[in-house]
């Protein structure tokens, strides 16, 4: 089972990434919030293998989520969800050690791609 933790401020958003991923056979839930903080302190309790996270959420300072993200839980990977996925904004979210970034609009498809395709590699780095 691929353990993710959800983190998008928008409890819509997140709810429908929660039911969507929830009816995946490999995939498994382990946490979701809405509020940065909340998301460090998870990252590090839960022990995620990818966590996917909106860098649109209030309070986050755009890709300032994924750093603090990936020093709470370094061996996790992050994707990540944004309305704008333009190159700058792909570039950035990079260089703060996002693995993948994808726009909100996307499919789940590619979300689960993401996902399948990260998760290895945490075991692949730390096994």
């Amino acid at each position: 089972m691929i353990r993710v933790l959800i983190v998008d401020g928008q409890d819509e958003v997140r709810q429908g990434l929660r039911m969507r991923l929830d009816i995946e056979p490999d995939l498994a839930i382990v946490g979701e919030t809405g509020k940065a903080g909340e998301a460090l302190y998870l990252a590090q309790a839960l022990d995620p293998e990818v966590i996917v996270v909106d860098i649109g959420m209030r309070g986050t300072e755009g890709v300032h989520i994924v750093k603090r993200l990936r020093a709470a839980a370094p061996a996790a990977a992050v994707v990540v969800l944004t309305l704008r996925g333009d190159d700058d904004t792909r570039a950035r979210a990079q260089e703060a050690g996002a693995q993948a970034c994808l726009e909100k609009c996307g499919g789940a498809a590619d979300l689960l791609q993401a996902i399948r395709q990260l998760a290895p590699c945490r075991l692949l780095e730390t096994g």
